[in-house]
């Protein structure tokens, strides 16, 4: 006889869905008693967690992850997390157990009332089995449009009754099934876009997510030097779809309408790919666009296109675009210098004042200096994001990670994600001392798994960012804003993880080094100052 539960497991099989991550109830145990050997269970301490180390996982691997989560309490748990993955273009395929068929009506202890209800809008597709015969057929159509462009979360509640039965012939052709994208330009749109490029007098590339999420991060530096123009990152970056050593690169766009438009001025052609236009969110009004400029969009997804407010927009796959753009526009010979960085004294000259702490500026540049070349970096530190990114040297695709929404406790989860799909490179997590909290459980995990990331805790004490808009919005008397007293030194230790407090660079450097050496995850505390995100 085979089981509900025997050919969902040949099904995930069959998809390279071998690694879930999960926080186990009473709903899910009948599920996970009869996992095969050749699957592996991440356990989180939160579901926030749980999905926080998925999404990290699948941006990093490029494919879609297992959750499995509990039942409506524990699916509200990941609620926040999925805000990120939602944004993100994460494949998230998430199963949470439900009562017995019998029962749900009866609401008893942990139903999961309307639960195809429950995780909307933040998934792509949810749904609960009519039945115990379409279990198998229902996980198959999640990963498959878990993993359709765009891709993104997806969730099934199952009842916990159904795994133990019998299953027919409908399902025998499950597990064989594939589902591809087709999703290119035609000649004539390529022509068109080429036309339009070659006819531009000042163009300027934005760049997002999606370019290195399709690994077309090479093609977008083809594509910059044939036009001769500057590259900017997208508002808000979640991912680095450019070289930021290239002399093209130029930065990341603030998130505001007035900035943006400053920025671009001059140009008469501004061409974004993989990216919403625009993802704004300090209130400054302006014009959306330059005079005199237009917008040429290219996405792979029709609601970020539909809901765009300027510009012409073409929905494909970003990935084969991207090529066949960079080789078809006219190269124009041109050569740009490179952007001019903050200057900043010598390392040397860089110690903390008495009781103050660490310039974030002298902390990126030092870690800058001793990561290894291929580092990856995930970013959770919301008010140095900019001095992050004049100080950090990122040269290759899948190097760089950042909350696609801001939902903090997105960055020490997805530091454990990243780091199990990459165990080949070296994971460095900058996490700010308030976002910590959201994810610290993820220390646990990165214990028990020994991964080897390098969590370094930027500690100002206040919520930096959320300090920069009370200071905007004239709100500086407003509670909450501050959060002293936390020693993450003694927590890393309570769950397992070595860790160090690094008052001076010269004990970062020596910290560092020490992390770097170890095979196992790694705290280093380090106080800085307050700067502000604006």
């Amino acid at each position: 006889m085979t089981t509900v539960n025997d050919a969902t497991y040949k099904l995930l099989r069959q998809h390279g869905l071998t690694t879930i991550f999960g926080n186990p109830g009473s709903n899910e145990l009948p599920f996970l008693a009869a996992m095969p050997k050749d699957f592996r269970y991440v356990l989180g301490l939160h579901e926030g967690v749980v999905a926080g180390m998925a999404d990290g996982y699948a941006q990093a691997t490029r494919r879609p992850a297992m959750v499995n989560l509990h039942a409506a309490s524990g699916s509200g748990n990941a609620m926040g997390a999925l805000t990120n993955a939602w944004y993100s273009h994460t494949p998230l395929v998430i199963t949470a157990g439900q009562q017995v068929r019998a029962t749900i009506g009866q609401e008893v202890m942990l139903s999961n009332v309307d639960a195809a209800s429950l995780p909307r809008p933040l998934v792509k597709w949810s749904a609960e089995p009519a039945s115990p015969h379409d279990v198998v057929r229902t996980i198959g159509q999640a990963i498959h449009s878990a993993t359709l462009e765009p891709s993104g979360p997806v969730y099934v509640s199952i009842p916990y009754d159904d795994w133990a039965q019998e299953t027919g012939p409908a399902e025998e052709h499950l597990a064989a099934r594939t589902v591809e994208n087709a999703g290119e330009l035609s000649d004539g749109q390529l022509a068109d876009l080429v036309a339009v490029l070659d006819a531009a007098e000042n163009p300027v590339l934005v760049l997002g997510p999606d370019v290195d999420s399709a690994r077309g991060n090479a093609d977008a530096v083809t594509l910059a030097e044939r036009l001769g123009a500057p590259v900017w990152v997208a508002p808000s970056a979640p991912r680095c779809p450019f070289p930021t050593t290239h002399a093209a690169f130029r930065g990341v766009l603030p998130a505001s309408v007035e900035g943006i438009t400053r920025l671009l001025a001059g140009h008469d052609l501004i061409l974004v790919v993989g990216a919403p236009v625009f993802r704004y969110h300090q209130h400054e009004p302006g014009n959306y666009l330059p005079a005199g400029a237009s917008l040429l969009q290219i996405s792979c997804d029709p609601g970020e296109a539909a809901r765009a407010p300027m510009g012409r927009a073409l929905v494909a796959s970003i990935g084969p675009a991207l090529r066949r753009l960079a080789a078809s526009v006219t190269p124009r010979g041109v050569q740009l210098p490179p952007r001019a960085r903050p200057e900043l004294p010598p390392l040397s000259a860089q110690g903390p004042e008495e009781g103050i702490g660490l310039a974030p500026e002298a902390v990126f540049r030092l870690i800058n200096e001793l990561a290894p070349e291929d580092a990856i970096y995930v970013n959770e530190t919301t008010s140095t994001v900019g001095a992050f990114w004049d100080r950090m040297d990122m040269r290759h695709p899948g190097s760089y990670y950042f909350p696609a929404s801001g939902g903090l406790g997105f960055g020490m989860p997805a530091a454990v994600g990243v780091q199990l799909a990459e165990p080949g490179r070296r994971v460095v997590a900058f996490i700010g001392d308030g976002s910590a909290n959201y994810g610290i459980t993820a220390l646990w995990t990165a214990a028990q798994y020994r991964v080897p990331v390098v969590f370094v805790i930027l500690n100002n004490g206040t919520y930096g960012a959320l300090r920069g808009f009370a200071a905007k919005l004239n709100a500086l008397d407003a509670p909450g804003l501050d959060v002293p007293g936390i020693d993450f030194v003694s927590l890393a230790a309570g769950y397992g993880v070595d860790a160090d407090r690094a008052a001076s660079l010269e004990a970062l450097r020596d910290c560092f080094a020490k992390a770097l050496a170890s095979e196992g995850p790694t705290l280093i505390e380090v106080p800085i100052t307050t700067v502000s995100p604006f």
